[in-house]
């Protein structure tokens, strides 16, 4: 069985390293711009006009502009909401780019993807930890009466609401542990979470994604799949730091860790 899981493991890991590498990756990632900043509608080294217009966005551009919308060479006004599916499949396209529409707490903004970014061509790969069985355990997940909004702090230094729905209690490392989760469309939770090596041998904190719990709320907790955030590829994104409760207090060596040094 413990082979089996590190084969499992293995595989996982492998296809993680092809999406945080992938064309339109974390790492393609080279500017997230508000547009609340932009009230001429003109954004860094973006063409067009783009202009929030109540629950939408309304994007302007001529032929020059060389904008493509769902495919095709676009000129005129187009509404746009939010782009919710893969980056890759975002409606605007400028050449290889992707700009991707956004929304958080009702601030809109457009995030360009770019493939051929630095970041991605220089990307040294990640320090991670191998398969270890005694950091993937049973745990259990008790959803809240409501669903919960806490304010966090994000790494561009703005706080943001969280959205939490219940608590996920297991046994590790000899103790007794909780997160605060929040549950994704699938079903999966996530949590944003700190530990003892936080910031010394691993990025300032870890994401989680626990299977979709069963019927009693029975899931496994599996450390050996804790992954760097999306702000420690790029810059340009406003990753919520732990909530309250979220910080370990063990040392969590398993998982993917930090960026590997590049070599000088």
């Amino acid at each position: 069985m413990t082979s089996d899981a590190a084969d499992e493991w293995r595989q996982w890991h492998e296809h993680r390293m092809e999406t945080v590498s992938g064309p339109y990756g974390p790492l393609a990632l080279t500017g997230t711009h508000w547009l609340e900043d932009y009230t001429d509608g003109q954004l860094p080294d973006i063409p067009g006009v783009w202009v929030v217009d109540g629950d939408v966005v309304v994007l302007t551009a001529t032929a020059a502009d060389g904008l493509t919308v769902d495919g095709k060479p676009f000129t005129g006004s187009v509404r746009l909401g939010a782009d919710t599916g893969p980056v890759g499949a975002a409606r605007v396209g400028l050449g290889g780019r992707r700009l991707v529409v956004l929304v958080r707490e009702g601030v809109w903004g457009v995030r360009d993807y770019d493939p051929d970014s630095a970041a991605r061509r220089a990307f040294p790969g990640v320090e991670v930890t191998p398969y270890d069985p005694r950091w993937s355990v049973p745990g259990r997940f008790t959803p809240y009466d409501a669903r919960r909004t806490v304010r966090v702090d994000t790494v561009d230094g703005v706080e943001r609401g969280l959205g939490l729905a219940g608590e996920l209690a297991f046994r590790l490392d000899g103790l007794e542990a909780t997160l605060q989760v929040a549950v994704q469309g699938d079903g999966k939770l996530w949590a944003v979470f700190a530990d003892s090596t936080s910031g010394d041998g691993s990025y300032r904190f870890r994401f989680l994604y626990p299977a979709a719990p069963d019927a009693e709320g029975r899931t496994t907790v599996d450390f050996n799949r804790a992954v760097l955030p999306p702000c420690a590829f790029a810059d340009h994104f406003i990753c919520p730091f732990p909530p309250p409760g979220n910080t370990l207090g063990l040392a969590v060596g398993a998982g993917e860790r930090t960026l590997r040094q590049t070599e000088r």
